[in-house]
Parts: structure tokens; C-alpha cells; sequence
């Protein structure tokens, strides 16, 4: 009898055995993505990421994701008609968001208006492949709304409407600062969402499909996802990386010292080391070549300098490498976004594939429902 047929799996001992975190356990299989090991890649449908973000835009990237092969001219032009239509911040979910304190975290509104989003759509208890494709669709094309409002509200500015003539990339960015991005800060942003976009049974990936297979509906699946990236150890490593060099340039002292304090004081260093990549993150070097561009594009190239020393001090002390974290959030501060809203843009890029993969496991359901071993007091009964 297999440990899937084993209600009990034990090890040689007789005990049960734990994998704490799941570490290891392969639980089903996914079409989406994987690394392949021989090549250090993270592969999306087969192709490369590097590949992707080096020759696609972001709406050819859902699409692939989302059906299996990279899209037809055609193909591609419908959807970016769909997807341009359904950019506007919809008045409800405004509303919605102007309800939520200006201190309270991005993540916070993006949570919320996800579910407001669904839970005014036509479509809401609609679990068929058609339906659900159709609300990853709008969710993609909508959620780039929220993120903009939601920095703009907090500086007490007003809401930019979309512009249907620019490429999703180009159009976040407008509708966050309210200006025509230059044309390397949009390829580095489409860069950016096109890596962030999927990662096999991540946590937040794992969540959705977890709320999935209860035949719960699309939005409640991606609006758990978002909790579980909320944090820190999570999608929020990019926010923390900031909070790094931050801290770093206000002590004023060489990034080397500063790693040697920390490690000493048994702090978590973020945004560096993965759990699947043994060799490295595989994103990193695409992801650093922007990070390279943006620096130049706006004259702050010291960056790279902290940016180095900490990576190779990091290496020196932990021989540990960086994650795709590392490099995106400082391209994201260059282009001007405000640290709390890297994890929003996260969720941006990251529809894509929660949807992908809420879709699948639908195809395919099964309840995910493990076993735990119980350790707590032996039976007793009240006197």
C-alpha cells in the first residue's frame, strides 16, 4: 500500500511522519509551471521565463498560462479588446476601498476589493470553464485599478481612468502616476509582472487551490491566495528587502557590517535563498539586467553598490543567493511605487497564475484534506 492509499503514513519507527511545512510532499500534478532542474529554469508551459519576458508582453504570458499554448494574432487581439474594456475601477468597489482607512495595508484593499468584486458578478456561482476563464479575464484586467487607486488616494490624489490605447504594463503605470511611462520603464515593469506571474504550489498558489477543491468560487479562492501573500514569508519578502537598504543607508554603515549585526541578532535576511532553487533563484539575473536598466534610466546608481555589497556579503557569510525579491522591489521604489504597494503589483502578476491553477485543479477536484498527528493531552473526562 502507497502513502496516498495509507491513512496513516509511518516512518521506520513506527511513528507517523511529519513534514512540517509540507516540505517535500508532492501533492498533485500541475501543467503549469515547474524549474527543471538540469537547466535551473522556471518554466511556464514549457517555455522558459527568461524567454518570455524577454521576447512577450504580460497579456501574451496570461494567456499561455491560462491556455496551455501562447496565443494567435487574433487571439491576442480579442483579449486585449476585453481586457481594455474592463480596466475602469468599477463605483462599488471604489466605494469600497474609499471605506478603508488610509493606514490600513494594500494588501488589505486588495483583498477586499476582490471580494467585492465577485461578489457583484453576474458569473459569481458560475463554476463552468467558460465562466471561470471569463472571471480570471476580468480580475486580471481590473486589479490594476485597485492597486493604482489605492497609492494615489493615500497622497490625496484622484483616481486617473484608463487609457485603452496603452498596453496593460503602460496602463498601470498611468493610472498610478498620472503619466506616459517612458518606454524602458514599461519594458521593465512588464519584466517584472511576466516573473512574478506564477510559481508552481507556492502558498498563496497552494491556498487557492486548497479553497478550490472545496468547490468554493473563483473570487474566494484568489481572495484567500491574497491573504496568504500578504505575508512576510511570503509575497511581503519584497516590501522587506526595502525596509533593508533602508535601514541600511540610515545607519550609514557598509552593507557587510550591517549582515554581520543582524545574523548575530538571528534576523531573517529577506529576499534572499528559495526553497525550490538549490542553484539560485532563476528569475534573478533577468530581474537584476532591469533592476541594472532602471538604475540608469533614473541616475541612481549608488543603489547597485549597497545592492552588491549586501549580495556578496551574503554570500560570504550564509553562501546563500538572491530571490526574485531582491532586485524587484528596488525597481519598483526607482519607478516610484511606495513600499507597501510592491506586494499589491505582486498580486497583480500573480492573478494569472492563482487562476491558472484554480482552473485546473476544478478540472480535477479532489477535497485537499490532510491528516494531522495528534500530540495534545491523553483522553479525560470531567469529575
Amino acid at each position: 500500500m502507497s502513502s496516498q492509499d495509507n491513512p496513516n503514513p509511518q516512518n521506520d519507527s513506527g511513528a507517523a511522519e511529519i513534514r512540517k511545512g509540507l516540505a517535500g510532499v508532492v501533492v498533485d500534478y500541475t501543467a503549469i509551471s515547474k524549474v527543471n532542474p538540469e537547466t535551473n529554469s522556471l518554466l511556464y508551459q514549457g517555455y522558459p521565463v527568461q524567454e518570455l519576458a524577454a521576447q512577450k508582453t504580460f497579456e501574451e504570458v496570461a494567456l499561455l498560462l491560462w491556455n496551455g499554448e501562447l496565443p494567435e494574432a487574433s487571439e491576442l487581439t480579442a483579449f486585449e479588446a476585453m481586457e481594455r474594456a474592463n480596466r475602469a475601477l468599477d463605483e462599488k468597489v471604489k466605494a469600497a476601498i474609499d471605506l478603508l482607512p488610509d493606514d490600513c495595508h494594500p494588501m488589505d484593499v486588495c483583498r477586499t476589493a476582490t471580494s467585492v468584486i465577485g461578489a457583484g458578478h453576474s458569473l459569481a456561482e458560475d463554476t463552468s470553464a467558460e465562466a471561470q476563464l471569463r472571471k480570471a479575464q476580468e480580475l486580471f484586467a481590473a486589479m490594476p485599478a485597485v492597486v493604482a487607486y489605492d497609492q494615489r488616494r493615500r497622497h490625496g490624489l484622484p483616481l486617473v481612468p484608463p487609457r485603452e490605447d496603452l498596453g496593460y504594463s503602460a496602463n498601470l503605470l498611468w493610472m498610478t502616476f498620472g503619466e506616459e511611462a517612458a518606454p524602458e520603464v514599461v519594458a521593465a515593469f512588464n519584466t517584472s509582472m511576466i516573473l512574478y506571474a506564477e510559481h508552481s504550489f507556492n502558498a498563496s498558489t497552494f491556498t487557492a487551490r486548497v479553497i478550490t477543491s472545496t468547490l468554493a468560487d473563483l473570487h474566494s479562492a484568489v481572495t484567500g491566495a491574497i491573504g496568504a501573500l500578504k505575508g512576510p514569508l511570503h509575497g511581503g519578502a519584497n516590501e522587506a528587502v526595502m525596509h533593508t537598504f533602508e535601514e541600511i543607508s540610515a545607519a550609514g554603515v557598509d552593507p557587510s557590517e550591517w549582515l554581520a549585526d543582524a545574523l548575530a541578532q538571528k534576523k531573517k535576511i529577506m529576499g534572499f535563498g528559495h526553497r525550490v532553487y538549490k542553484n539560485g533563484d532563476s528569475r534573478v539575473p533577468t530581474m537584476r539586467a532591469a533592476l541594472d536598466d532602471m538604475a540608469e534610466h533614473y541616475g541612481k546608481t549608488e543603489l547597485l553598490e549597497l545592492y552588491t555589497g549586501l549580495e556578496e556579503a551574503m554570500a560570504e557569510a550564509k553562501d546563500i543567493k538572491p530571490n526574485l525579491d531582491y532586485p524587484a522591489g528596488l525597481v519598483y521604489h526607482l519607478m516610484g511605487f511606495d513600499t507597501p504597494t510592491f506586494t499589491p503589483l505582486f498580486v497583480a502578476a500573480r492573478i494569472t497564475g492563482w487562476t491558472a491553477h484554480i482552473m485546473e485543479q476544478a478540472g480535477a477536484n479532489s477535497l485537499i484534506r490532510p491528516l494531522s498527528a495528534y500530540n495534545g493531552s491523553d483522553e479525560r473526562h470531567l469529575s
